[in-house]
């Protein structure tokens, strides 16, 4: 499964969901078949399957309605879950894009081969997204960027930066 994003809080009282998306294409998921839910995101059995009513834009933001939520305690009943879908349902990367799944687990090294961690996560700000390294207990923030992400070798499970080891 590649988590897409995560069911925030209830819109409305007919079901209606905010979500945050772990992506840059939320438009796309609307023509997938269905979402898989789960309280946590642990890679486990405990997806459930969601078909889409509907997903739309609203104020910047995106809400979702899945067939059989269909009141606003429904909808809180699966606040705060994780919602994804099986890699063949989703649209093929293209070059110099990646799902943030890739990422995750990615060891880093500087230009000088020097490690710096692995990818734990990455954080969506308004300028550009961020991923966080962590080594251990340190941790490092690298803006995924052009400028400091030199190569992405996702088959390799490496990513190579132009960030030194001290910062």
């Amino acid at each position: 499964m590649v988590v897409l994003g995560r069911l925030v809080v209830p819109y409305g009282v007919k079901g209606w969901m905010h979500l945050h998306p772990f992506g840059d294409d939320p438009a796309s998921w609307k023509h997938m078949s269905q979402w898989w839910l789960a309280p946590k995101d642990d890679g486990g059995s405990a997806w459930q399957s969601f078909k889409i009513a509907d997903l739309r834009q609203h104020s910047g933001s995106w809400v979702a309605k899945l067939e059989g939520v269909d009141t606003r305690d429904a909808a809180e009943a699966i606040a705060g879950w994780y919602f994804a879908a099986p890699r063949k349902e989703l649209p093929t990367a293209k070059a110099g894009e990646y799902y943030w799944a890739d990422l995750i687990g990615l060891q880093a090294v500087n230009l000088q081969d020097v490690g710096l961690g692995a990818v734990d996560t990455i954080i969506e700000t308004g300028a550009h997204h961020v991923v966080r390294l962590m080594d251990g207990d340190q941790e490092r923030l690298i803006p995924f960027i052009e400028q400091y992400v030199k190569e992405v070798d996702v088959a390799g499970k490496m990513l190579t930066v132009d960030w030194q080891a001290d910062w």
